[in-house]
């Protein structure tokens, strides 16, 4: 228990990383084009993996100056942006005629925010906590177990992407924003800020919400004895 909330930070930031459809979007981002109207669907997979490098390393400049938890809020915030975009030319394609340069626009826009913002955040950064979040002791543990979960999600989500496209092209995307935007929620509550801080700074910002709990108990418990 006492390590819990470090386990729980590492384990969901991977969680967010792999089921917001990084690795889907990536591996069929020829075939997202063409079906929203690219004539050359080869030309815009290499526009979204240039556009990788330079983001990354923006990211890598700011993640010591604005520090993590803003960084992973916006970048989570623009992919469930991204992919809201997607999945809205997705539908209005299914629902309406004569759209093709609102579908490509949205299409274009969305994909590119999405992996723009991707890279600036959520793609390195959660490697990096993990590495600041866990003891000495427990670095190997559990640097394994969110490896484990990382590739586990990516297989995942690997896996279903076809089944979750004949189900739903503009569902899919849907699904991948509103994940996207939970991985907001859960930076903002449950991940503290580690920017400058030594390991025992981390350590006892990452304290367990239920010892704190029974910390501040006891200490009314006593208080109330004394008095």
């Amino acid at each position: 228990m006492k390590y819990m909330h470090s386990v729980v930070v590492g384990v969901g930031l991977m969680l967010f990383q792999q089921f917001g459809g990084i690795n889907a979007v990536m591996f069929y981002a020829s075939e997202i084009f063409k079906d929203a109207g690219f004539s050359s669907s080869n030309i815009a997979s290499v526009a979204v993996a240039a556009l990788q490098v330079p983001m990354t390393a923006i990211g890598a400049l700011l993640m010591d100056k604005s520090g993590r938890r803003p960084l992973l809020m916006v970048s989570a915030g623009g992919m469930s942006l991204g992919c809201s975009l997607v999945g809205l030319s997705f539908y209005i394609q299914s629902h309406e005629s004569d759209t093709s340069i609102v579908v490509t626009i949205l299409a274009l826009g969305g994909l590119l925010g999405y992996i723009a913002t991707f890279s600036l955040g959520m793609g390195g950064i959660p490697w990096i906590i993990m590495s600041e979040i866990f003891p000495i002791n427990m670095k190997g543990i559990a640097g394994s177990l969110v490896t484990l979960v990382c590739w586990f999600g990516s297989w995942v989500i690997t896996v279903t992407f076809n089944f979750l496209l004949a189900w739903s092209t503009a569902g899919s995307f849907f699904i991948f924003a509103g994940v996207s935007a939970s991985a907001v929620l859960f930076v903002a509550y449950l991940l503290p800020e580690t920017k400058g801080l030594t390991l025992e700074e981390i350590q006892s910002s990452f304290e367990s919400f239920f010892t704190r709990r029974t910390l501040n108990a006891n200490t009314n418990d006593f208080l109330q004895e004394e008095r």
